[in-house]
């Protein structure tokens, strides 16, 4: 399972590695609201799932469409979970698919932070 990597009164950042080349997963969840959100859903999507289930992610955010960090897309989106990706990274995402393109800029709000 993830580990609390950081926290404050507002926010709390969880760490999961996982795959084959150790990728870093978080989970960046508001702590007054309980909102959060997976950044990269690299691989391992049993894991993941698990974990988005316990801390109430609804949402998962793509940094980039390097393979070795979009390869549990497709059963994260297939679980009912939005993905969003810039639109800059979305034609890497061609073959497993997203549902939100993001602004370049664009300030992306998790509960209260």
């Amino acid at each position: 399972m993830a580990t609390l990597h950081w926290q404050n009164p507002d926010v709390e950042v969880h760490k999961l590695v996982v795959g084959p080349v150790d990728n870093n997963v978080f989970v960046v969840r508001c702590r007054h609201t309980g909102e959060a959100v997976l950044i990269d859903a690299a691989n391992e999507h049993e894991r993941l799932l698990e974990l988005c289930t316990a801390l109430g992610v609804r949402r998962v955010l793509e940094t980039h469409g390097h393979w070795d960090h979009i390869q549990a897309v497709p059963a994260m989106r297939d679980a009912g979970y939005e993905v969003a990706v810039t639109a800059l990274d979305a034609p890497r995402l061609k073959e497993v698919g997203y549902d939100v393109l993001l602004d370049d800029k664009e300030v992306i709000e998790v509960g209260r932070v």
